[in-house]
């Protein structure tokens, strides 16, 4: 018969212990290499300790938990309930700064918790905690040191994810920029991107550019107001592809009806809202033309930038405009320069800048009434507020001053043309 020293007895049992802690310790860290999450590492902990173990963020919110025999909606109440003692608060902006686990006192009768940070880069992410009801006999400071080890463990998990997260947004990012900029030189290629992202050539599309105003906001808030025009999309119509690019929110809706209700329906109603929490924001939405194929992506974006670029030229006061709605202004869209728009009006209406002097605008908006109310002088009158004998005098006037001949068709739609052209880049008055 073999004796034993009661010694070697509390060895034999630390020994035991050692071996399972190496052991736990090597299959928490087999899963820093498995495609698995946090939740995977709090089932671990609470199934080979047997207690009840959490994961909470710096706001105190559970973002997941498990105890073995329990339902994880049950420890998540039980947490929440302790997380409200002031104890607790004191002991998380300890262990935080620290970077080391520390245990929470019994209070009222409840069971100690062992707190320990878990760290992603700089940052203290979120906070792993385990009950310390010592059932098992395994002793406060094996269950400390699981909880630390285990707390690296989804620091670097919570880290992969999101380097994950942040490589799958750059590449959403270049393929939705590759679309809208139609640099794509393989049209396979194009449409292999927009798949990628969730379009469907089956449905017709419209591209929205959303442009905040130059100044109307600061540049920390103007990119709020980005990000919640762009969250504003994602959340009721998930299947837009929207990006921010600054002070501008692209957005590809699937348009079901070609009078595009849908874009300008939404466009309308995101205006409003975003008001609603920034009342200084100003913004201006413009609406593209109907696409299917991913190639015309790039067209519809266009149509859309240009159009948000020719209302702040008319200073329209209009938030939201589809390319549709710019009439004659849509052929003006096709010519880059706006220098060489503006050339073109200068020749037709040269003189009449220079000769009628401060009484240019008068006689420019006199001429654009009379011509849109169809060459009658009373109707151009009543607009205007002014006798018919007024519009004829003016009108004549431009006739002598220009050397246009208004019952000419030719020099009618040259005069028509050059006053859409000043509504874009202004007649220099």
């Amino acid at each position: 018969m073999i004796m034993t020293r009661p010694g070697d007895e509390v060895l034999g049992r630390e020994n035991v212990a050692l071996r399972a802690l190496v052991a736990l310790y090597r299959h928490l860290s087999s899963l820093t290499v498995q495609d698995v999450g946090i939740e995977a590492v709090v089932e671990l902990i609470a199934d080979r300790v047997d207690t009840a173990v959490a994961v909470v963020d710096e706001e105190l919110t559970v973002l997941t938990a498990a105890e073995t025999g329990g339902s994880p909606a049950d420890v998540a109440r039980y947490f929440l309930g302790r997380l409200a003692h002031p104890r607790l608060a004191q002991i998380l902006g300890t262990a935080g700064p620290a970077r080391r686990a520390l245990r929470l006192p019994a209070v009222d009768g409840a069971a100690p918790i062992i707190v320990a940070p878990i760290a992603v880069g700089d940052a203290v992410a979120a906070y792993l905690l385990t009950m310390d009801d010592g059932e098992q006999g395994d002793g406060e400071d094996l269950r400390l040191l699981i909880t630390e080890h285990a707390a690296t463990v989804c620091g670097l998990i919570l880290g992969r994810e999101r380097m994950v997260a942040a490589a799958a947004t750059r590449v959403r990012h270049d393929l939705v920029e590759g679309l809208l900029s139609g640099l794509g030189s393989d049209p396979d290629e194009v449409r292999r991107w927009a798949a990628h992202l969730g379009y469907d050539e089956g449905e017709a599309h419209r591209v929205m550019s959303i442009v905040l105003r130059d100044g109307c906001e600061r540049a920390d808030t103007a990119t709020r107001i980005s990000e919640a025009v762009e969250r504003f999309f994602t959340i009721r119509y998930p299947e837009a592809i929207t990006a921010v690019r600054g002070s501008e929110v692209a957005v590809v809706l699937p348009e079901p009806e070609p009078e595009s209700p849908r874009a300008r329906r939404l466009a309308d109603t995101c205006v409003g809202r975003i008001r609603e929490v920034f009342p200084r924001a100003a913004m201006t939405v413009g609406i593209g033309g109907l696409c299917r194929s991913a190639l015309e992506i790039a067209r519809s974006y266009e149509d859309a930038r240009r159009t948000v670029d020719i209302v702040g030229r008319m200073r329209r006061s209009a938030a939201v405009v589809a390319v549709e709605d710019l009439g004659v202004h849509r052929l003006l869209l096709q010519v880059a320069n706006p220098a060489q728009l503006r050339g073109f009006a200068d020749e037709v209406f040269g003189a009449l800048l220079a000769q009628a002097k401060n009484n240019t605008r008068e006689y420019l908006s006199t001429l654009a009434c009379y011509f849109r109310e169809n060459n009658s002088p009373q109707r151009a009158s009543q607009e205007l507020h002014v006798h018919p004998n007024t519009v004829t005098y003016r009108v004549r006037r431009v006739e002598e001053m220009t050397g246009l001949d208004f019952r000419s068709y030719r020099d009618r739609l040259m005069a028509q043309i050059a006053l859409e052209i000043f509504d874009v880049v202004g007649d220099g008055s």
